[in-house]
């Protein structure tokens, strides 16, 4: 399947260039999970990052986005920045012209960022996934602030917190020694997923 993708969007990109398309062409790649690495024969690893697809540990939410506008962009350009899929919209009609950031997005435009005129300001990043997946997750919700991330479990109300930092693997739950932390992003989850008006998993009767 990765194969055949990539034969897909390499015949793509050959014909806008072979159009002479390529200066007035915003290419952007990004895919919406990680790796198949828990389940179904687990034929791809994700390591260093925990688990994969369906799974809201790093494995399976953390991906590369790789952006190409020939002439308009610098290439082999680094960003380090953590974004997020509700960003591509924003930033796309800010990048072509044909709008800014609309007031109800989730997400932020990164044409400052991307083009190097400027950065990101610093802000949480959610996830939410109230429903089992057959690749083994389970419901839960996430928020990212930082370096730090917790995840909270419908089923077990539970949380889990990591430091990404030191701690790419999500090996070391510290919910329990950061208590103080762990609640006040709970909190913060909380209201980000009330706002939004969230749907939340329940149960069977």
């Amino acid at each position: 399947m990765v194969e055949a993708m990539d034969q897909a969007i390499g015949k793509v990109l050959d014909e806008i260039e072979a159009q002479g398309l390529s200066e007035k062409t915003l290419i952007v790649f990004f895919s919406d999970h990680g790796g198949l690495s828990t389940a179904e024969g687990s034929p791809t690893s994700n390591l260093p990052l925990r688990a994969g697809k369906g799974w809201l540990y790093e494995g399976g939410i953390r991906v590369p986005m790789i952006v190409n506008w020939a002439g308009k962009l610098n290439p082999g350009k680094k960003i380090d920045t953590p974004v997020i899929s509700n960003d591509l919209k924003p930033t796309i009609l800010d990048l072509v012209g044909i709008g800014g950031e609309a007031e109800d997005e989730d997400g932020k435009s990164l044409k400052n960022l991307i083009t190097g005129s400027g950065e990101l300001e610093d802000r949480p990043l959610y996830w939410h996934y109230p429903h089992y997946g057959n690749q083994g997750g389970n419901p839960g919700s996430v928020i990212r602030k930082g370096d730090w991330k917790l995840i909270y479990f419908y089923e077990s109300d539970s949380l889990e917190l990591y430091n990404l930092k030191v701690d790419i693997g999500e090996k070391h739950n510290l919910a329990d020694q950061e208590t103080e932390l762990a609640g006040a992003l709970k909190t913060e989850l909380f209201d980000w997923l009330v706002t939004t008006k969230a749907a939340f998993p329940r149960p069977n009767n």
